[in-house]
């Protein structure tokens, strides 16, 4: 076999014709420690995920296992039937029981019994969909993590090609990367990923070994797996540059209050964003439509100002090369002064979404920073589950995001939060300081003010540490 690429993507062609979409089957094994809801869940979401791809689903097929199967995740018969879909033979060659337990799939031969003869594998089968094959499928997805070897071996047993969820995913974010620091950090993401996966050509081509041409030189696959090294340290050195840049313009920004939105991926952050800023920022039903932070003024605008962030969405399962590399992008959620997790209320699985969001930011140690809780998409909802689900969770904060009043209602839930961070204080400015009354206007409220023949007593409500500063730099008492 060739050189392993992800299904054609990098050559811009995996799902971009819209007149022929290519077809894809998702295939499950479901772990006893699994649960029904968690397991169809999952398959729900690798659909959608499939489908942001832009191929057609014409099959779904899962099988329950009590391990995977070093070779091939599913079993030799469930492997026989998802051929059925495909133009292979759904063998796998060379496996036999005389060859079990040594090779590629280092199997004993109880393990083979287990997996390849009559006994529980068989019972366990199970079809998610039971429909016989209309049609042939270009792509097989697993929901199953794929090790390189594992790829292989279905690719050829299937005769198409074979992606995992991670493989999906960075293709999702390798499409939908559009500023410098999104594209960077998706290529890392992307190369990390497929380095394991490039395969040697079985030959033993070799390229020049260096001056005089001595030496055995290098085979085309470790030159290959070279040039993704450089290539990596290449961006990581561009990245490094763009944080720097981003440092800084945090830095600047560092005096105002900041709303993140932070959520699974789909869960409205972005129409939330639009509607609390009145901004224009891209909204679209698609997984991972926003993968770069974006930041605008709340609106109308409040004093203090306070500024929403809208951060990259998060998924099950997602890969951990893409956290590390998009922990830049993160670093929003720990800058923020208030964290609004937001999630899809009307959709079941909400409750394990909103831990998986809290997990990753833990990863990052933005788990201590204050927060609230956003059940949005509430328009979707009847009266009962509403009220059901303000029972359970009685401190957060109902919203649709195409609702202006639950919208409103929003804003002043966080403006009262800060508000509630705030001192007052009665400063006397001389006159000859009438800068600092001018600043007061301008970063904090204003709640009175007088004037005698001293100067301007002004009572401000603004929060500690901002008391603190323009005392000290106007010296005020």
């Amino acid at each position: 076999m060739g050189h392993f690429l992800p299904p054609k993507s990098s050559q811009s062609s995996l799902g971009s014709d819209k007149k022929t979409k290519q077809n894809a089957i998702l295939v499950s094994v479901q772990l006893p420690d699994v649960k029904d809801l968690d397991h169809n869940s999952s398959l729900e979401e690798l659909a959608r995920l499939v489908h942001t791809l832009g191929y057609n689903v014409i099959a779904t097929i899962s099988q329950k296992r009590k391990t995977l199967s070093a070779s091939s995740v599913v079993g030799a018969g469930k492997l026989k039937d998802i051929s059925q879909w495909t133009s292979g033979a759904g063998v796998l060659e060379g496996y036999t029981k005389h060859t079990a337990g040594v090779g590629v799939n280092e199997e004993t031969d109880e393990d083979f019994e287990e997996e390849y003869g009559q006994s529980a594998d068989d019972s366990d089968d199970s079809d998610g969909d039971g429909t016989t094959p209309t049609g042939k499928a270009d792509f097989v997805v697993f929901d199953n993590e794929l090790s390189p070897m594992q790829s292989k071996n279905l690719e050829d047993a299937l005769g198409a090609q074979v992606m995992d969820r991670t493989g999906v995913i960075v293709e999702i974010f390798h499409r939908h990367a559009k500023t410098p620091a999104a594209k960077a950090q998706v290529e890392i993401a992307r190369l990390t990923y497929l380095t394991p996966r490039i395969r040697a050509t079985g030959g033993a081509d070799r390229q020049g070994g260096g001056i005089g041409a001595k030496g055995a030189g290098e085979t085309q696959h470790e030159l290959d797996k070279r040039r993704i090294r450089d290539r990596i340290a290449e961006l990581r050195k561009d990245l490094e540059r763009i944080h720097r840049d981003e440092g800084l313009r945090r830095d600047r920004r560092k005096e105002n209050l900041k709303l993140a939105l932070v959520g699974y991926t789909n869960a409205g952050k972005s129409s939330l964003m639009r509607s609390l800023t009145g901004s224009d920022v891209l909204v679209a039903d698609k997984l991972f439509a926003t993968l770069d932070t974006t930041v605008r003024a709340m609106y109308p605008e409040s004093k203090p100002r306070i500024l929403v962030s809208d951060t990259v969405g998060f998924i099950k399962k997602l890969p951990h090369d893409l956290v590390a590399s998009f922990r830049s992008t993160l670093d929003e959620a720990l800058d923020a002064s208030l964290l609004l997790f937001v999630v899809d209320a009307s959709d079941p699985s909400f409750r394990s979404q909103l831990e998986t969001t809290k997990t990753v930011l833990g990863e990052i140690g933005a788990n201590e920073t204050n927060s609230l809780l956003i059940l949005n998409k509430i328009d979707r909802l009847t009266p009962f589950e509403k009220s059901t689900l303000q029972r359970e969770f009685p401190d957060a904060v109902c919203v649709s995001a195409i609702d202006p009043a639950s919208v409103s209602d929003l804003r002043s839930v966080c403006l009262a939060h800060f508000e509630s961070l705030m001192v007052e204080e009665t400063l006397l400015v001389p006159y000859a300081k009438g800068a600092a009354v001018a600043e007061m206007h301008k970063l904090m409220n204003v709640v009175n003010e007088t004037h005698d023949e001293t100067g301007t007593n002004v009572t401000i409500r603004c929060f500690p540490a901002d008391l603190d500063r323009i005392k000290k730099i106007h010296q005020l008492t």
